[in-house]
């Protein structure tokens, strides 16, 4: 049973009586490679509360240091993870995930709303890799390689080359909650309902991630953190990273949705998840032309018409086997509040 390891950053009551909690990435705090419904919460809070969670990259420092990461540069914490927690709680999938983080109160037909309040790059490199049988052109690199990319914190630039520099806008690839227990011990790698392995590179911070719930307390993990991505996503990898980030957590009793959503400040984002790209884009159209009709009022053929004139259709990352897709209509299309 993982136990506890937080410390309570400020438990100062606001008028909600909310409190900010620090959540470190340590073998009892991380859920290696999976949602589960079964996973005990290492964390529990209340809705309105928030926490700063800390994440590690998808890598081992034996592989980072062969890639040419310098001994001193790897995480302890990393270092703690990979020696710390057994064979039998990892996988199936790959990503360490800091988490389940319980919301009291929380029950299967509720939705929780995440704002990503902040998120910071937590070590000064990231790493992007392709190996043969994964990505999205795997017959044209049948070998892997790696490369190790500094990261100026300050001009927010990923030194990719000479004369290459990467503009930096990191997010979490993975946020999500325990999938319904049916799923049992789900790969952190195909995204669906429950969110997951979205790597969806609008959701930074200022953007909120509204998502369904399927187990109590909705058991919230994040992880997989990237510096900066490309829309497909295309070798497997972004600029793989740590990051630290600050959400906050608003449950809605009774809300229930059926798929994961977003909202930036300028946009309405739906999302659809297969591993047929067309039924992936189905998905997320549907999802739309219902969030337009249950939120805006709107008609089923004026939703359909409204994100054909003035959405955008959008590939998250085509490597993850269910493939990631997501429709964006930009609030300004709306004159009244």
């Amino acid at each position: 049973m993982r136990h506890l390891i937080l410390v309570a950053l400020a438990a100062m009551a606001t008028p909600a009586g909310a409190a900010t909690y620090e959540l470190k990435a340590t073998p009892q705090t991380v859920a290696w490679g999976h949602y589960d419904a079964t996973d005990k919460p290492v964390l529990t809070i209340r809705s309105g509360d928030t926490v700063v969670i800390h994440t590690l990259l998808t890598n081992s420092p034996a592989g980072l240091e062969k890639a040419g990461v310098a001994p001193a540069q790897i995480e302890p914490a990393l270092r703690a993870v990979y020696d710390g927690v057994p064979a039998s709680a990892r996988g199936p999938g790959g990503h360490i995930l800091t988490g389940p983080i319980a919301i009291a109160g929380a029950e299967p037909g509720d939705m929780l709303e995440v704002r990503i309040r902040k998120v910071d790059l937590a070590i000064p490199y990231a790493y992007n890799a392709f190996r043969y049988g994964a990505g999205f052109l795997t017959d044209d690199f049948p070998y892997a390689r790696m490369k190790i990319v500094p990261l100026d914190a300050k001009r927010m630039v990923g030194l990719f080359a000479p004369g290459i520099e990467v503009p930096l806008a990191p997010f979490f690839g993975s946020m999500g909650v325990a999938p319904p227990p049916a799923f049992g011990r789900y790969d952190s790698a195909p995204p669906t309902i429950n969110g997951g392995n979205m790597d969806d590179k609008a959701l930074v911070a200022g953007t909120t991630l509204f998502l369904p719930v399927f187990a109590p307390g909705a058991l919230f993990q994040a992880g997989d953190g990237h510096a900066a991505q490309g829309n497909g996503e295309v070798d497997i990898t972004a600029l793989e990273t740590s990051l630290t980030g600050t959400f906050q957590f608003v449950l809605h009793k009774k809300a229930a949705i059926s798929y994961p959503r977003a909202e930036t400040p300028k946009a309405y984002i739906a999302m659809g998840f297969d591993d047929d790209l067309s039924h992936a884009t189905r998905k997320a159209l549907r999802n739309m032309i219902d969030f337009l009709v249950a939120e805006k009022g709107m008609t089923h053929d004026d939703a359909y018409m409204l994100i054909s004139v003035a959405g955008d259709v959008e590939i998250t990352e085509l490597v993850d086997r269910n493939k990631g897709v997501h429709v964006v209509l930009p609030k300004a299309v709306f004159t009244k509040r």
